[in-house]
């Protein structure tokens, strides 16, 4: 199990990110130790690794597009007044602060589910009230991380909806039947634990005061002078911002949905036709190395799936386990971990291990309440702390635009200590107690 290409390349590629290797140079180098050792050759590796890039074009392509949407809503001053509100409701307390963004970004899960593209919106015009709340922005990183994940983890809506979907089906198609309710009721206990995560962070880990610098903010012009009163131009960008949400909904493209926002702004003139070279530079300065992860990551979930280690992996834990509840579930959850950490999307974890771990978990004796926290859990581990994973790059994406923000030491890994040990902690004893 050890000397399995799965966990020898994911275990390379978080110590060489650790060491603050580039995280794309990262993935390729383990993506290359897994197909050497399953057999696959250099050559295969590489051809595998590149066409499974398009797996995540249309996600890099939205990032990019995005990002400069994010720039041109900031450059009609509607951010900044968005940033002096909050500023008001926030009243000096960091604290506040850190809890307010963490329930905000669950509405991007489910009441309004756009995931991680409010982040280049809403994060940069705050840097320089955290910078004079002297707030931890790994505090920050680990509040943005709870509210992408546990809305998904515990309400059957928006993303969640998805999730939990693919949670019952999976299972529903290896050995148990399951219902959409009972995979939501079953989630509590896994939310009570991203909770007290999110607690520990705010509260403990990151509370002391950390100083940072006023920088020039990457693709962002200063702001000065910002109206108190909404303008026409903020009404535009206003409206083009819930168009794209509308477009988003209607027809599930992210790129389509910025390109007309976009549009709307130029038509109206919130922004002018001579501003969208630089608009678009700036789009890319802010998200085009989150783009290329993504691009990059998919390829390196290909080569993994290629190997056919996923399936060894598995079944090898049925020969360490033997009849014992305790380290059924503890092996389970740790190869979850594992393969959750390779691919980087917790979405596309399930298929994968639900195939063996339900026919186990049958022989194992485990209720149908417990194989649903333990597929969950799976899935979700992982999912904070990967270097490919979107909950960790999108809060990376909002809080680096100053270059203050370190992606693997203050993004990856407080965000992997604060939710998957609390994550680990649970699913254990949700697969005992159901």
């Amino acid at each position: 199990m050890l000397f399995n290409p799965v966990v020898v390349s994911v275990v390379l590629m978080s110590i060489l990110c650790l060491l603050r290797l580039n995280v794309i140079i990262s993935m390729i180098l383990a993506a290359l130790v897994a197909g050497v050792m399953s057999g696959l050759g250099v050559s295969a590796t590489m051809g595998f690794l590149i066409s499974g890039m398009g797996g995540n074009s249309e996600t890099a392509l939205s990032y990019v597009l995005l990002g400069t949407l994010a720039v041109a809503i900031n450059q009609t001053g509607l951010a900044g007044m968005m940033s002096k509100k909050i500023a008001k409701v926030v009243s000096g307390r960091k604290f506040v602060l850190l809890l307010l963004i963490a329930f905000i970004t669950c509405f991007s899960q489910n009441l309004i589910p756009v995931h991680i593209a409010f982040i280049p919106i809403l994060i940069p015009p705050l840097l320089k009230l955290m910078n004079k709340l002297k707030l931890d922005r790994r505090g920050m990183a680990c509040a943005l991380t709870f509210g992408l994940k546990t809305p998904y983890i515990v309400l059957p809506v928006g993303f969640g909806l998805i999730f939990q979907t693919i949670i019952k089906d999976q299972i529903n198609a290896n050995g148990y039947t399951v219902t959409l309710g009972q995979v939501w009721r079953a989630n509590w206990i896994l939310g009570i634990a991203m909770f007290i995560g999110l607690l520990t962070a705010i509260f403990f880990s990151y509370r002391k005061p950390r100083e940072y610098k006023d920088l020039p903010l990457k693709g962002f012009e200063e702001q000065n002078n910002i109206p108190e009163k909404m303008e026409t131009k903020h009404w535009v960008t206003l409206v083009g911002a819930i168009v794209a949400f509308v477009v988003q909904l209607t027809t599930g493209s992210l790129p389509l949905g910025a390109i007309v926002a976009l549009g709307i702004m130029v038509a109206f003139k919130a922004i002018k036709w001579g501003d969208i070279d630089d608009l678009l530079n700036g789009g890319v300065l802010i998200m085009g190395l989150i783009a290329f992860v993504m691009l990059v990551a998919a390829g390196y979930g290909n080569v993994i799936r290629e190997t056919n280690a996923i399936p060894q992996l598995v079944e090898s834990v049925v020969a360490i386990i033997g009849t014992s509840k305790v380290a059924g579930a503890f092996i389970m959850l740790l190869v979850g971990l594992f393969v959750t950490m390779g691919i980087g999307s917790s979405f596309g974890t399930i298929p994968i291990l639900a195939v063996i771990y339900c026919p186990l978990a049958l022989k194992l004796g485990f209720s149908p309440g417990a194989i649903i926290v333990l597929i969950a859990t799976a899935g979700a581990l992982g999912d904070a702390g990967s270097p490919a994973s979107d909950s960790t790059l999108g809060p990376t994406s909002g809080l680096n635009v100053d270059g203050q923000h370190q992606h693997i030491w203050d993004t990856c890994v407080p965000t992997f200590l604060h939710y998957n040990i609390p994550l680990f902690i649970a699913g254990m004893i949700g697969a005992l107690i159901f």
